[in-house]
């Protein structure tokens, strides 16, 4: 017996047998407090109607157990004689890492209840602005809790958190400096979502792209062009450059100059309008009413000025390519020959 009441760093054997005894204990409950959340609290929760205490039993599960088991060592070392720096460094510790579970708990807690209520709510809503922030509000709601968590934990555990946050104003104050252009890219990526130039899946020409929009971020914004390849447009671009949105446009205009040969008279002129008229009226995806008109001589041709429009919503390639294929076999049918370029030398023989 006199062996456990020896002193071991201000403490009997005893003592520190009894503390270890303790740890072990807590392991082991802690062990069983996992095998009661996965096999019992969450059956039970599963055969509720609410998904929200479901939610609740996986979110809590893990900060849980780490708390328990800390709680535990916690209370093993505190019957033990430390050193008053000792214990300070002990007691600001534990509450640190409770704190941080706490913080821990609370934002996945509300990441899974925006995932589960919200985004099918967003996912079902015509509006395409809110799928782009809702990420965007996600990752907001996630950092800030960290941010004030780990403050709040900072500040339990003895650490001066007011001459930290001076520092890093200061510090910040530099970085905004170096980091102006990630700034203004944040302040661009705002303008995009409040402006709405275009959304998502909007055909937009900028800077010398033509494209589609395939995602739009804090940071930058991504253009799949004609070509197949991705463009990673900085956001603060939107914010001095002109923004062609091709989508918007109400209509696509197309614009054709025919040109007959010199031969041409001026009947089978008229037949030529009327034949493009009537291929315009007859033509789905295409405006009536448009503008057709015998209006230059050439060079070398008789030129017939033929502008169309494209409906909104109908695919373009195909209503150009349905408009000159008719126009071509239309032409060739009733004789009317295109003009090329030529050219008459006369030559004067000389007797």
């Amino acid at each position: 017996m006199d062996f456990f009441e020896k002193q071991f760093y201000n403490n009997t054997i005893a003592d520190w047998a009894i503390s270890f005894l303790i740890i072990i204990g807590v392991v082991v409950v802690t062990k069983l407090l996992v095998w009661f959340i996965k096999n019992i609290l969450k059956k039970l929760s599963s055969k509720t109607k609410t998904k929200l205490d479901d939610l609740l039993v996986d979110m809590l599960e893990e900060p849980l157990i780490y708390v328990f088991a800390l709680g535990g060592i916690w209370f093993a070392l505190g019957r033990l004689t430390f050193t008053e720096q000792v214990t300070g460094y002990i007691e600001n510790g534990f509450w640190f890492i409770v704190i941080v579970a706490v913080t821990w708990f609370i934002a996945r807690l509300l990441e899974a209840l925006i995932d589960e209520y919200l985004a099918p709510v967003v996912e079902k809503s015509e509006n395409d602005l809110d799928d782009q922030l809702l990420p965007v509000a996600k990752k907001a709601i996630k950092y800030t809790i960290w941010i004030l968590g780990i403050i709040v934990a900072l500040n339990n555990a003895g650490f001066n958190v007011g001459a930290i946050l001076a520092g890093l104003g200061i510090g910040g104050l530099a970085l905004a400096m170096a980091a102006k252009d990630t700034v203004a890219n944040i302040f661009g990526g705002f303008t995009v979502f409040t402006d709405k130039p275009f959304v998502l899946g909007d055909r937009i020409r900028i800077g010398g792209y033509d494209g589609v929009i395939q995602e739009v971020g804090i940071r930058s914004t991504r253009l799949k062009t004609f070509a197949g390849t991705i463009v990673t447009i900085p956001n603060m671009k939107f914010t001095d450059n002109m923004i062609e949105n091709v989508s918007l446009e109400p209509s696509r205009r197309v614009t054709l100059n025919l040109g007959l040969t010199y031969d041409t008279d001026e009947d089978k002129i008229q037949l030529a309008i009327d034949i493009l008229k009537d291929i315009i009226a007859n033509m789905e995806g295409a405006e009536e009413n448009n503008p057709i008109a015998f209006n230059s001589f050439g060079d070398f041709s008789l030129g017939i000025l033929f502008i169309y429009y494209i409906k909104k919503g109908a695919d373009i390639l195909q209503v150009q390519t349905d408009v000159n294929m008719q126009i071509l076999k239309r032409f060739n049918e009733n004789k009317l020959e295109f003009a090329f370029p030529t050219q008459s030398i006369l030559a004067q023989i000389s007797k």
